[in-house]
């Protein structure tokens, strides 16, 4: 059997020896939209707990429309274009819309990336898009304190635009559920001091701080309270299928219209499985997500719940752009000098984390589970020490070697990544 992984552009063919029986783990089908541009173009009339988006723009003067970063592949080709057609009919003149970058603290995306990710080069050229820099905080308005006591700063451009649109992809989240609605603005047009103090270990080892989890959740909690101190926010959320296609897209106010959208998505994305395995194969979702071994990590802990303790976790992702970010790589650097209990002891003092360091903190609720092997094309001879993980040749040898320890001959492969999360008996979660 062979199963095509989501790895790059291109993708990764694993060969499943015949003697292997393998239960490939995907989405539930989804069903494609026949026209995703008239699709958006309805949502915008059919909004969800707020006026049409026609209606909220008639007789004010600006705009400003969150967009995700190039981590997200958001068919922003499709979605915005009948969102600037609209604003501009109700009399918003394109020079007075702006498209922001939701960077939050990762690196701007200029050049041929800003234009890949807006996706249209009509709307490229025509309308002013710019980055989100979380550490200038000139830039940031301060809207006071939440209730935990995280400082409410964003991104003055958004927060004084008469019209405040988040667009977005809804998909599991390893730390605030879900992605896409109230996350775009925080950490997405967030201050960094805002950004920092929601990334401690306070929050993000609490057992609600998973993937698809929301209730309870004190990421989204605080998440929520920051959205509802701007106020007036509207969100255009999409779902897509293992193809990128367009499944289901709504507008309205923005956290009726997100809820929404994740009551859809848990259909599909959330897949119970019966039984527990000793062997996964997965991926970091290919191009974009795959980009950086800082993202491959929530490939890592999507699918955690269906290991078996003292497992191996063998994850195919290219890295095509290396480690990540600087401060990520000093993270792994402590990690790997230190080890885990030490590393945890150090973030547990933390009144505020440091950039980046929040992503090795994930990968060890991966390591404290079972053994995580990388397959990747991308990273260079020297970043394999700061990894902290195991490396493999191939995923077929990393494949042959865990069953020979376990003694079994049965898999789990799950192509798409932390797109699709397995949950073993999920009632009981």
């Amino acid at each position: 059997m062979k199963v095509d992984l989501l790895y790059g552009k291109k993708g990764l063919v694993f060969n499943v020896p015949d003697w292997v029986k393998g239960s490939v783990i995907r989405k539930r089908p989804m069903k494609p939209l026949p026209d995703a541009g008239k699709a958006v173009t309805e949502a915008l009339l059919n909004p969800v707990g707020s006026q049409a988006l026609a209606s909220l723009a008639a007789g004010k003067k600006t705009a400003c429309i969150l967009i995700c970063d190039i981590t997200r592949p958001v068919p922003n080709g499709t979605i915005l274009p009948p969102v600037i057609e609209c604003i501009e009919g109700a009399g918003i003149s394109r020079k007075n819309i702006l498209i922001l970058v939701a960077t939050g603290l990762h690196r701007p995306n200029e050049g041929s990336e800003l234009r890949e990710i807006i996706g249209s080069q009509e709307i490229f050229k025509t309308v002013r898009a710019e980055n989100h820099f979380a550490r200038d905080r000139d830039a940031h308005v301060s809207l006071g304190v939440t209730t935990g006591g995280i400082p409410i700063m964003i991104d003055r451009r958004f927060v004084e635009a008469d019209v405040k649109l988040v667009t977005g992809l809804v998909e599991p989240h390893f730390m605030a559920g879900y992605s896409g609605g109230r996350k775009v603005i925080a950490p997405g047009i967030a201050y960094q001091d805002t950004i920092l103090k929601f990334h401690t270990s306070r929050i993000l080892e609490h057992c609600k701080a998973v993937n698809c989890v929301i209730e309870g959740n004190p990421l989204h909690n605080e998440q929520v309270e920051i959205v509802r101190a701007i106020g007036g926010v509207v969100g255009l959320n999409v779902v897509i299928d293992e193809d990128r296609r367009i499944g289901f897209v709504n507008f309205g106010e923005i956290e009726a219209s997100h809820l929404e959208a994740v009551s859809f998505m848990r259909r599909h994305a959330e897949v119970e499985v019966p039984r527990r395995f000793s062997t996964i194969v997965t991926t970091s979702a290919g191009y974009p997500l795959d980009k950086t071994y800082y993202q491959t990590v929530k490939g890592m802990v999507g699918v955690i719940d269906i290991l078996e303790p003292g497992g191996d976790i063998i994850i195919a992702s290219e890295c095509s752009e290396g480690m990540g970010s600087r401060d990520f790589v000093e993270a792994q650097r402590v990690l790997c000098r230190i080890g885990p209990e030490k590393f945890m002891a150090m973030l547990d003092s933390r009144e505020k984390a440091l950039v980046d360091e929040w992503q090795t903190e994930m990968l060890l609720k991966a390591t404290r589970k079972g053994t995580v092997h990388l397959f990747t094309t991308g990273l260079r001879a020297d970043d394999y020490q700061d990894i902290f993980i195991k490396r493999t040749a191939s995923v077929e040898q990393a494949v042959k070697e865990s069953l020979a320890r376990s003694g079994t001959n049965e898999i789990a492969v799950v192509p798409e990544g932390p797109y699709v999360i397995p949950l073993f008996e999920e009632g009981q979660r």
